[in-house]
């Protein structure tokens, strides 16, 4: 530890900075020797290593659907609509004179096809992952250090050929502790050196708790979670936390047309999917007559869900279409008696179009 602490001497009259948190940041073009054999930074937090320890874990259970799995992104693709008044509505922007274009139907054709394209691209889900372990490595324990400063020293590597997650990231505490930074001090530092658009150093007010309530109120639960987007990391508390806030008010007020054709739907159902908090969104698309896409939220309950009674009793019964949804009202829906007139007033509504006809 001696070259260490030589080298924060010299670092200490250039580097050091004051305010509420003082922090001071060293940057670096070549690794020193110390920082070469430390350990990886996300320690027993790395991503890579969870997954190969859930690999060699689960061998001997069921493999069930994740949320990335072709088949259920397929499924959850369809349900989410495409909507081109929607996906495409008009923008809070400097008002322009608007433009008018005489076209053949050809070019006509043609347009639709780029703007369905255009949409299909703005409708692409974001990433659903589990949350991320805490970092709590301890490096060192420098007793002689304890008291010599009075701010944490954050040493960073800035080096441009590293993948953030693989960054090293340290932190030196007043009392001499030399631990691993955190995921929240790791995505501020990481800001500071390589500013990505749209996400600030510090988390902005709007994700406030009373805040995000107005936002409720006002419907513009979309725009929250675009800002969660640009703002947290995917598999961070705070991303998954305002995600599951936004689920849940929209499932307590039954607003689930809002994030119809957007790119945030899908995750919505794979949450009521993977929590069996289905029955709100199923009567939704049974009332909008959207029976296709109630047929494939119960398919996919029935994938995520295999050792339930549904899906037991679907299999044997080989049951498709409305008799898939009548299967689950029966056995596994909190709501299944209301499951059940949605579905015999549909097929009311049904005979009754079909007659007229």
């Amino acid at each position: 530890m001696a070259t260490l602490r030589l080298r924060v001497l010299l670092w200490r009259p250039l580097i050091c900075s004051r305010g509420v948190e003082q922090f001071s940041f060293c940057a670096r073009t070549q690794p020193i020797t110390l920082l070469q054999r430390l350990p990886q930074p996300c320690g027993a937090g790395s991503p890579y290593r969870r997954v190969a320890s859930e690999a060699a874990s689960g061998n001997s259970e069921i493999k069930k659907p994740t949320f990335m799995d072709e088949e259920v992104q397929s499924i959850l693709i369809k349900m989410t609509g495409l909507n081109l008044q929607k996906i495409f509505k008009p923008a809070v922007q400097e008002l322009k004179p608007p433009t008018c274009k005489l076209m053949t139907q050809t070019q006509l054709e043609e347009a639709t096809t780029q703007a369905v394209e255009a949409a299909k691209v703005q409708l692409k889900m974001p990433p659903v992952l589990e949350e991320r372990a805490p970092i709590n490595d301890v490096l060192a324990e420098d007793k002689i250090l304890e008291g010599s400063e009075t701010a944490k020293y954050v040493f960073t590597d800035i080096s441009y050929n590293i993948p953030h997650r693989e960054r090293f990231i340290v932190v030196r505490e007043p009392s001499g502790t030399l631990r691993k930074a955190s995921w929240e001090e790791r995505d501020r530092m990481i800001q500071v050196y390589f500013p990505k658009e749209g996400r600030r150093i510090l988390t902005p007010i709007i994700f406030k708790e009373e805040n995000l309530k107005t936002m409720y109120s006002q419907d513009r639960h979309a725009d929250v979670l675009n800002l969660c987007i640009a703002q947290f990391e995917p598999d961070s508390t705070e991303y998954i936390k305002v995600h599951h806030q936004i689920y849940e008010d929209i499932d307590k007020h039954g607003k689930y047309d809002i994030l119809r054709s957007t790119r945030h739907f899908g995750g919505m159902a794979w949450y009521f999917v993977h929590e069996k908090k289905i029955d709100g969104l199923l009567i939704d698309q049974i009332q909008r007559y959207l029976v296709d896409d109630a047929t494939s939220l119960v398919q996919l309950y029935h994938m995520v869900h295999p050792e339930g009674l549904s899906a037991q009793e679907a299999k044997e019964q080989a049951a498709e279409g409305l008799n898939l949804i009548t299967v689950f009202a029966k056995t596994e829906a909190q709501m299944g008696a209301y499951v059940e007139l949605m579905l015999q007033a549909y097929q009311g509504a049904f005979i009754s179009h079909s007659a007229a006809s």
